[in-house]
């Protein structure tokens, strides 16, 4: 069977440094029909369960660990049997959200995490966040970014725990350097390319976001 890519959207919050909105995030489910992992666990564990079907969930990969990316991580995890691998520098903001309740494993630089008969290799991309990775499946053309790249530029970098130079350097060395034609899945919002987004890099240094 041939992995492929299942995708729903889940509505709630975002909060941090004592402010509060309204977010839409995606979620993404890679796998065949057999086994998956699933990209953040945002607002929604029905809604993510109902994409996964009967599969079996191999992993819960956080991409990085804002409350509006892993706020249902530990339940999806009670309720599927997978663990909630996290890059140990977002551990921070993960206690911010589950102070009891520790991510079940790490993610690093350079892991891969095989699904489905695809490899999903682990670019860790800071500026985001400390430890905010992003997920190249090679197989599939296809690179999940969280809230490093959209459609358009690079995630917000004006709260706690982020730094603009940060994730510009990520995306110039890490995500930029992918081939052009893959499509970038992103934590909210539409979907992109590489090549889409390259010719833009200088334009976001000079504007600064």
């Amino acid at each position: 069977m041939t992995a492929r890519v299942d995708h729903t959207v889940t509505s709630g919050t975002f909060s941090l440094d004592g402010q509060t909105f309204d977010v839409d995030n995606n979620v993404w489910v890679i796998g065949d029909d057999t086994e998956c992992v699933v990209v953040d666990a945002p607002h929604d564990v029905a809604a993510i369960r109902k994409v996964v079907g009967d599969r079996q969930v191999v992993a819960i990969l956080a991409t990085h660990a804002h409350d509006d990316h892993v706020r249902v991580a530990p339940e999806l995890a009670r309720t599927t049997g997978a663990p909630v691998l996290l890059h140990p520098a977002d551990r921070v903001l993960w206690d911010l959200v589950h102070p009891d309740t520790p991510p079940d494993g790490e993610l690093a630089d350079g892991q891969t995490v095989q699904v489905g008969g695809a490899t999903l290799r682990v670019l860790h991309t800071p500026g985001h966040s400390p430890g905010a990775c992003s997920l190249h499946v090679p197989d599939l053309g296809v690179v999940f970014t969280g809230d490093t790249l959209f459609a358009g530029g690079p995630g917000a970098t004006g709260r706690s725990h982020s730094d603009f130079g940060t994730i510009i350097e990520s995306i110039r060395t890490r995500l930029l350097t992918l081939p052009p034609e893959t499509v970038v899945h992103t934590g909210h919002g539409d979907d992109t390319t590489i090549g889409a987004e390259a010719p833009h890099l200088d334009e976001w240094i000079a504007r600064g976001h």
